[in-house]
């Protein structure tokens, strides 16, 4: 069967149901990889009280985010190395201990090196379980079951980005931020009992033992993918290539990078496997999984932005407003799964980015005067497009792959993801500073003291202000002060429309890709490997 073949006109295939030995260990796995994704986010509401009580400024105190995402980063794309030298299990397993653990310590941080210190050695821990996760997954379903166990997987994946900031403000507002921490560790533990009770040795073939260790390329590994994500946390606040430190990790990623790919491409046992790209297949997911990692950060980033600078909504208010959006992606997803066996990937992606796109134009309409349901509806079609792409998205691409090339597959294609995040928060955060400072420019401009129109409308609340009992010059200085106002309101507004407008423009210029995403056939089988680049 090619990968092309129609599975419409494919015998009716009864696979046995799965084991509760099965269930047990997904649900391990699952708890696992909620847990990782939740802490990528779950810290950020927090920290304006974390500053207050270990004495950091807003610089210093960004660094327990970014030394967990950085950790993170680097441990993803050497997760098949690490398991196959360690074994898959004790691996996994370790890695939830060690985030577990690590939790309990960043709960009983009393100084800021502590806790991110803490926060590194948790991002190590927490960087094998996304991409063990995914492989896990692919390899427990069969091949007609392979969008439930993506859409299951998905829902962690996908959901705890939107519910991270909701559940750490909660937390926080409701115990303290240690809370945030400690929360991990029952759930930690019954993940890890789960798994090491359940989780079976893998196939023949699954893991290739490495024989030697390839400490060159780890070393560049680290520099170039711990610049990078350092660059990306902090080149906003640095005025980007303005500052001596961001050239300098500019310089240091461009140089370890192109030298580690050079290396991996060349030496006999790479710590990572980029042959693997010549499978078609995981080249367009990376492709789709960095654009898709831009619209859902991006997106979620952007929102609560939004509601709190400009229609002053407060941040619990932002959290409940997202809900809809994570609720209809957690009822699409499921039936994406049942879908994509029948219907094939390519035309499950084409229907998310069809409904992604319009989601994003209402996005870029919306105003101070915007009211609930304005909001609500692209809300709701964001999250029914993000869970109509990942599905089909990672079913194409990692069933894709031959099974010994699933682990590594799924670690590159979680880390474009993971990147395409960062890069996207990175670039709307200084699109939304550029941009407003622009377009107050331009507003000002029209706002002109020797403008008839301009002196009218400075008189109409002037004379409001004088009626609320203010004298003649303190009501002509608040209709200056009112004016200033709403130009930078205006400007916002205007500043997050273009924001919108280049995720816009990112789906729109990857739809091309769309019908190159095949229809995978059984790992192992002559389809699998057919999305290879040397093939037509």
């Amino acid at each position: 069967m090619s990968a092309s073949t129609d599975l419409a006109t494919a015998p009716v295939a009864h696979p046995a149901a799965l084991t509760s030995r099965e269930w047990l260990m997904i649900i391990g796995v699952m708890l696992a990889v909620i847990l990782e994704i939740l802490d990528t986010s779950i810290v950020n509401v927090a920290l304006p009280t974390m500053m207050g009580n270990l004495g950091a400024t807003v610089d210093e105190i960004s660094w327990v985010a970014t030394s967990y995402i950085v950790a993170n980063v680097i441990v993803i794309p050497m997760t098949s190395f690490f398991a196959a030298r360690f074994g898959r299990r004790r691996y996994f397993v370790g890695s939830i201990l060690l985030f577990t653990f690590a939790s309990f310590l960043c709960g009983s941080a009393r100084t800021l090196p502590e806790l991110v210190g803490f926060r590194v050695i948790q991002g190590l821990g927490g960087g094998a379980l996304l991409a063990l996760g995914q492989s896990i997954m692919v390899e427990t379903f069969p091949p007609e079951r392979q969008g439930t166990g993506q859409a299951i997987f998905g829902v962690g994946a996908m959901l705890g980005p939107s519910l991270g900031p909701t559940l750490g403000g909660w937390i926080t507002d409701v115990w303290a931020w240690p809370w945030i921490f400690y929360v991990n560790l029952p759930i930690g533990i019954a993940a890890a009992v789960l798994c090491w009770s359940y989780l079976p040795t893998p196939r023949a073939g699954t893991l290739r033992r490495p024989e030697g260790v390839d400490w060159r390329g780890i070393a560049l590994l680290v520099v170039g993918i711990a610049s990078l994500q350092i660059l990306l946390e902090n080149g906003h606040r640095n005025d980007w290539f303005e500052s001596d430190f961001i050239v300098a990790l500019g310089v240091s990623s461009a140089i370890a990078l192109v030298w580690f790919t050079w290396h991996e491409l060349h030496t006999e046992h790479p710590v990572v496997d980029l042959r693997v790209f010549r499978h078609r297949a995981l080249v367009v997911g990376c492709a789709y999984g960095m654009a898709m990692g831009i619209g859902l950060y991006g997106s979620i980033f952007l929102f609560p932005l939004f509601t709190q600078n400009v229609m002053r909504w407060t941040s619990w208010q932002s959290g409940i407003a997202i809900l809809p959006s994570t609720l209809s992606t957690a009822l699409v997803m499921p039936i994406a799964g049942l879908l994509v066996w029948r219907v094939g990937p390519a035309p499950l992606l084409g229907v998310g980015v069809a409904v992604f796109l319009p989601a994003l134009w209402g996005m870029s309409h919306w105003t101070a005067q915007s009211g609930f349901w304005d909001l609500f509806w692209p809300q709701i079609g964001r999250g029914m497009a993000m869970g109509l792409m990942f599905v089909p998205l990672s079913v194409a691409t990692l069933r894709a792959l031959p099974p010994q090339d699933v682990l590594q597959g799924a670690g590159l294609y979680n880390l474009f993801r993971q990147t395409g995040g960062s890069l996207g928060i990175a670039v709307l955060a200084t699109l939304i500073d550029h941009r407003g400072a622009l377009h107050r420019a331009h507003l000002a401009e029209s706002v002109s003291p020797f403008s008839e129109v301009t002196r009218q409308y400075l008189a109409q609340l002037a004379a409001g202000l004088q009626a609320r009992g203010q004298g003649a010059t303190d009501a002509l200085a608040g209709a200056h002060k009112l004016i200033e106002q709403i130009i930078t309101q205006q400007a916002t507004v205007l500043a997050f429309r273009d924001c919108y407008l280049v995720i816009f423009a990112v789906f729109l210029l990857l739809a091309p890709l769309v019908p190159l995403l095949r229809r995978p056939g059984a790992a192992g089988s002559p389809s699998a490997a057919s999305g290879a680049l040397s093939e037509p």
